[in-house]
């Protein structure tokens, strides 16, 4: 340090600061967000802090100060992190007959409130949909008061489970192989919820989930937070943590249930949905457990979800079960009928 200009002193402490909050993203999936609720908003966060300290790193590189190693470390502690965040190549497999595609989707109410300014949206999803043609399609945010505009006739089956009085609303599974049991999981408290429809596939029976998680209510824009760093408002800033915290903590109660009700499924597992969080959080860990990111396995890029204006967020999913091959994933971000973007799987029971 005593070799160091005041600069660099001041660039090594913020380096400090950087490494801690990293650590402590690293432990946060490890820890159940009631534990520590506003600590847990760091996991929404940590490609971001890989990054700066891939900046640090270079920085003292190229001086060749020995604070590099500081950065080398934190880097080499979360090299297990980076397939979560970015995929250098995707797999290349053949294809069988046997394969079946699987696609989640959150509609956002089809559009029935005109977030989007254009009035062919429905029906651009329902294009979409044919085109890609997949097996299996989980939708959330799904809503009967426009589904008049997007009427699935290549799916046979389905399980649709709707709540609302005036305005229906909920998730739904569309199958073009037989749903031999279906049902639903309720989140107490809790606008959201869980749907499952066990899927004979040939021979096999496949339990596919569809989840929504609660909600952190941040929108694509991020008016909110733009807003507070501009103006200041140390206020709302603390309301916007607050509310993204009790979030967090919801999550982690559905989560929970979800992780318990699988535990008595004996079939291979399928899980989709719109999880609401990324995957270095404790819901991420514990509702993925031992099955397979889909992503990971065979996905390319950044594998965005959701249309974040500066930030590419991963935050709904496709599992599998180790007893499936993932042959591919795909995700589409120039498709945005809605504030989350659809993605897919070609997935064989091995």
């Amino acid at each position: 340090m005593k070799n160091l200009s005041w600069f660099n002193k001041l660039a090594f402490f913020c380096n400090i600061v950087l490494t801690v909050l990293t650590f402590l993203a690293y432990v946060l999936p490890f820890l159940a967000p009631t534990w520590f609720p506003f600590l847990s908003v760091l996991t929404l966060i940590l490609p971001l802090f890989l990054i700066l300290n891939a900046l640090f790193f270079m920085y003292w590189f190229i001086q060749f100060k020995r604070q590099m190693i500081l950065s080398g470390l934190v880097l080499l502690l979360g090299i297990t992190f980076i397939n979560k965040f970015y995929k250098f190549s995707s797999k290349n497999i053949e294809t069988s007959d046997k394969d079946f595609i699987v696609m989640s989707y959150n509609v956002r109410l089809l559009n029935l409130f005109n977030w989007i300014p254009r009035d062919n949206v429905a029906e651009d999803i329902l294009h979409f949909v044919n085109e890609n043609n997949p097996d299996i399609l989980c939708i959330q945010e799904y809503s009967t008061s426009a589904s008049a505009k997007i009427d699935l006739k290549i799916y046979p089956y389905r399980a649709i489970f709707m709540k609302g009085d005036k305005i229906k609303t909920g998730n739904a599974i569309f199958s073009k192989f037989p749903i031999v049991n279906e049902g639903k999981i309720e989140f107490p408290k809790s606008n959201n919820d869980a749907i499952f429809a066990d899927i004979k596939i040939g021979k096999d029976l496949v339990r596919v989930y569809n989840i929504h998680l609660q909600s952190i209510k941040i929108s694509p824009d991020v008016s909110e937070i733009s807003e507070n760093v501009e103006g200041i408002n140390q206020q709302k800033s603390q309301q916007i943590f607050k509310r993204i915290s009790e979030a967090f903590k919801k999550q982690q109660q559905q989560a929970e249930i979800i992780m318990d009700h699988k535990k008595g499924c004996k079939y291979p597992l399928v899980i989709c949905g719109d999880m609401n969080n990324s995957a270095f959080s404790y819901v991420y860990r514990g509702i993925k457990g031992d099955l397979q990111d889909c992503f990971e396995q065979a996905g390319k890029g950044f594998g965005q979800t959701y249309n974040f204006r500066y930030y590419p967020a991963r935050i709904d999913y496709i599992f599998a079960g180790n007893n499936m091959r993932v042959k591919s994933f795909t995700n589409f971000p120039d498709f945005v009928n809605s504030d989350h973007l659809p993605v897919m799987t070609r997935l064989a029971i091995e």
